[in-house]
């Protein structure tokens, strides 16, 4: 096999590839045995047809076409490799020469992933924050502790306030039919955390103990049923139940309740030394960040769209998502936000380009450097996430096989690699302090089992 690159304009190739003759020959006898078995003609067993017979009675266009489906793939990887060029894209084959006795001649037109033009990432210079945890977000987390603590007690014949838990008998009709999956009898509903149906728990605000009422409700889109998104709903709820949070004193007694210290200031010093460890992670995440920013913006690159367009269509599939998992849909958020579509289609394309850029930029870092990864550390990973996902790792593995996923993994693992990479041969500048809530440029988290912070969701996130 032999194969000639001619580079086009806008990142595309064309690879002349030429099979040699025998190899072609040896893909038309596979062609024709496969072929034979196939086809009934008459006077001959099936499978003993001789080939010239097949070759008049079919055509040899038949044979040459099934040889084609053999050669044309393990060419195309060969010159791939000999050319070294990453493809990004399907091919376009054009055959220019397919005859008996003589080579395959064949053009690959394809795009390919674009020369970077780095500029200097080594020795970048960024803020790293300083970590500084005060006794004011000690006090807050204790007080965090205390609201997961705190004891639920009946509340008696009162009415149902904001932050109560109300005991339901519920009844749901949907289409005039009852819908059991939405009802349930003693069901706890906590007013106020937004947990339940959009606009179900305003209901049952004022509500007394013994109370019955009935209201409609548009089920949202992206409903955790799919055959109820969007329906209308009808409900009929009883208040059974009416208990309240009660706080337990932050004391010494409240401290050996929640933790193994024995007393408040150990507690309270467990706090400290955990929000400082945040801290310090979040600080590494932040300067991290910066560095990888500065380093991809010195680069320069031509993006490719159908990159641009893959990225964009996996960020609004995520973007989606995470309004799902706040109960909203893409109308909720447009209204709430008062944006429009086109807004939120340029936001997801900013984001998409910006991701686009800052792989192509580590991946040629990565390359540059001779950073890879090692079949140990995708196994490392895989076990990482089925002890995560409480699987067995060769349920999970196979299934990552099965939908194509283990080179995204590898993909992931390496851009972290780079990033060490360059984290690691950056200069450090001390600046703001960060404490142990959620920084910068990072998610929220859990501390001791206390919620750090909450999340937005805004497109290209």
């Amino acid at each position: 096999m032999r194969a000639a690159l001619e580079r086009l304009d806008k990142n595309q190739v064309t690879l002349q590839i030429e099979v040699e003759a025998d190899q072609v020959e040896d893909a038309l006898q596979k062609a024709y045995q496969k072929v034979v078995k196939r086809v009934n003609i008459p006077g001959f067993r099936r499978g003993k047809v001789p080939r010239p017979i097949l070759e008049a009675r079919l055509g040899k266009e038949v044979l040459y076409e099934e040889a084609l489906d053999i050669l044309l793939p393990q060419a195309y990887r060969e010159a791939v490799q000999q050319q070294e060029v990453e493809p990004i894209d399907q091919p376009k084959i054009d055959v220019i020469q397919m005859e008996k006795g003589r080579p395959l001649i064949f053009k690959a037109t394809v795009e390919v992933l674009p020369e970077v033009k780095l500029g200097n990432y080594k020795g970048i210079e960024a803020v790293k924050p300083e970590v500084k945890v005060g006794d004011d977000e000690v006090e807050a987390h204790l007080k965090l502790l205390q609201q997961r603590h705190a004891r639920l007690v009946d509340a008696g014949d009162g009415t149902v306030d904001d932050g109560d838990i109300a005991v339901i008998n519920l009844e749901a009709t949907v289409d005039g039919k009852p819908e059991p999956r939405l009802g349930g009898q003693e069901r706890s509903v906590e007013v106020g955390s937004g947990k339940f149906i959009p606009g179900f728990e305003a209901h049952l605000l004022g509500m007394k103990l013994g109370e019955e009422k009935e209201f409609t409700l548009h089920l949202p889109s992206l409903y955790q049923y799919p055959d109820l998104e969007g329906k209308e709903a009808c409900f009929k709820v009883k208040v059974v139940g009416i208990k309240r949070k009660e706080l337990s004193p932050i004391d010494d007694e409240f401290a050996r309740d929640v933790s193994e210290c024995s007393n408040l200031q150990e507690l309270k010093e467990q706090l400290r030394n955990k929000l400082e460890e945040v801290g310090r992670l979040n600080a590494r995440r932040i300067f991290t960040e910066r560095v990888v920013q500065k380093v991809v913006e010195q680069a320069e690159v031509e993006l490719p769209e159908i990159l641009v367009k893959r990225q964009m269509e996996q960020d609004t599939q995520d973007f989606i998502r995470r309004l799902a998992y706040q109960r909203l849909n893409l109308e909720d958020y447009l209204r709430i936000t008062n944006k429009d579509f086109d807004t939120v289609q340029k936001d997801l394309e900013a984001g998409a380009r910006d991701a686009v850029k800052r792989s192509l930029v580590l991946g040629a870092i990565a390359k540059a450097e001779g950073i890879k990864v090692t079949p140990e550390e995708v196994e490392a990973e895989i076990n990482d996430m089925a002890a995560q996902y409480n699987m067995e790792t060769d349920k999970l593995r196979k299934s990552l096989e099965e939908r194509g996923q283990l080179a995204s993994i590898e993909e992931g693992i390496l851009m972290q690699k780079v990033q060490e990479f360059l984290r690691e041969n950056a200069v450090e500048l001390p600046d703001e302090p960060v404490t142990g809530e959620a920084g910068e440029e990072t998610g929220a988290g859990e501390m001791a089992g206390v919620p750090g912070g909450t999340e937005e969701v805004s497109p290209g996130e």
